[in-house]
């Protein structure tokens, strides 16, 4: 029997999509022209059912970070596949136990204990939780632009009205204020506050970082109310900013933070709370408050072990350092060339945001780089800018590659940014 055409399978797959998952995400892809599925990944590459390549500079927003199929991470878990995949839920579990232990050591200042689940969404829903229980108050302050997941709570706690707005009323006791503004959080950080939740720099919100000494401040507020300090390091953790940790590059230790993302190492999704003892002192009494099926199980530790072992053998963090700051570099001498068309170049590590002067001139861009084989994504909540984040193991080679692709995507989309 003859091989499937690779045409035809992929129109099957998008259709399939089109009728069954997502239509409206199906037009989009047919829009830009993605008509085949990916088919594997290895490193910083993705290769489609049809044998194209394509250079990820987005690395499932920031999921890659010891890139895709890491050989000791799918050895982790290979080996941990042969023993036992999931949980009794009744037996300890090795391999959470480990995990805990190991991020406990490696976390900022006085952060010991981890409670695992699946995304960072559920690790914000836990912080969240565990703020009310330790504070005894209902009341949350977190940013403008900000963004912690799609689930209610941290849809609450999230700053963009066109994800909010289909769902309200939400969580009740949220206020927003603008990132950045000590004052203005100063102000709305009250008596019935139990946590103020940032990230250490905006992510979807546009790779947007903090005025110096703005974190400092934010953990004096918290401390002077008796409110938490809930940091999402959900994208800027694990190296993905220079350090392990981005709040390490500010000195400041929150009472709670929330990982996920590459924690698994781009292998298994998991996600984690960090937290001081105070704020897991409630499980002393109440151990079953707060659970998760899938949260913890063996694969998922197995691999984020793994992960942990790799961002230190390999230093991903001092790589993410040299490498973003070179990139950087690059993307602001293009920024330069092309006034009319970059407003900024912003970021720290190998988390990069190039923020574009008009609305449509970002999704022109990644319509010109997927054009020449590399992927790159807007933010969430500024589709003014294109995120940079490939896997942390790219080499200086693909770095070169990816500049020359962004070098002459600029160069067309500046030629029709009038029109857009």
């Amino acid at each position: 029997m003859p091989p499937e055409d690779p045409a035809v399978r992929a129109e099957a797959v998008l259709s399939a999509f089109e009728r069954h998952a997502n239509p409206g995400q199906a037009r989009v892809f047919r829009f830009m022209g993605l008509v085949n599925f990916e088919a594997e990944a290895h490193g910083a590459w993705v290769r489609d059912v049809a044998g194209q390549e394509y250079l990820d500079c987005a690395s499932g927003y920031g999921v890659m970070g010891p890139g895709y199929g890491h050989p000791a991470v799918v050895a982790a878990v290979q080996e941990q596949l042969t023993k036992q995949a999931m949980s009794s839920r009744v037996l300890l579990s090795e391999p959470t136990a480990r995990l805990a232990e190991r991020l406990a050591g490696l976390a900022p200042g006085d952060l010991e204990y981890c409670f695992f689940c699946n995304s960072g969404a559920e690790a914000v829903e836990g912080a969240l939780k565990f703020a009310r229980v330790t504070t005894g108050r209902p009341g949350f302050v977190a940013a403008l632009g900000a963004f912690h997941g799609k689930t209610f709570g941290a849809l609450s706690v999230s700053g963009r009205d066109v994800y909010r707005r289909p769902f309200e009323p939400l969580l009740p006791g949220v206020t927003h204020v603008p990132f950045g503004d000590a004052a203005a959080l100063d102000r709305a950080v009250g008596p019935g506050t139990a946590a103020v939740i940032l990230e250490p720099i905006q992510g979807e919100g546009g790779v947007i970082l903090p005025p110096d000494g703005y974190l400092a401040a934010a953990r004096e507020i918290c401390d002077r109310a008796g409110a938490l300090l809930i940091l999402d390091e959900v994208q800027t953790g694990m190296g993905r900013t220079g350090r392990l940790f981005a709040c390490e590059h500010w000195g400041v230790v929150p009472d709670l933070m929330c990982l996920a993302k590459a924690l698994g190492g781009g292998v298994m999704p998991i996600g984690a709370v960090v937290g001081t003892e105070r704020a897991f002192s409630f499980f002393a009494a109440a151990p079953l408050l707060h659970t998760s099926t899938f949260g913890g199980n063996p694969l998922a530790c197995a691999a984020a072990l793994a992960t942990l072992e790799v961002m230190e053998r390999e230093d991903l963090p001092g790589q993410a350092a040299r490498k973003g700051a070179r990139l950087l570099g690059r993307l602001a001498d293009l920024a330069a060339r092309y006034p009319r068309t970059v407003r900024e170049v912003r970021g720290k590590g190998l988390m990069i945001g190039l923020e574009m002067t008009r609305e449509g001139a970002g999704g022109a861009l990644m319509a010109s780089l997927l054009a020449r084989r590399v992927l790159a994504v807007h933010t969430l909540n500024n589709e003014r800018v294109i995120r940079v984040m490939p896997p942390l193991v790219i080499t200086d080679a693909e770095l070169d590659r990816a500049t020359a692709a962004f070098t002459d995507a600029l160069a067309e989309v500046d030629a029709v940014v009038e029109e857009l």
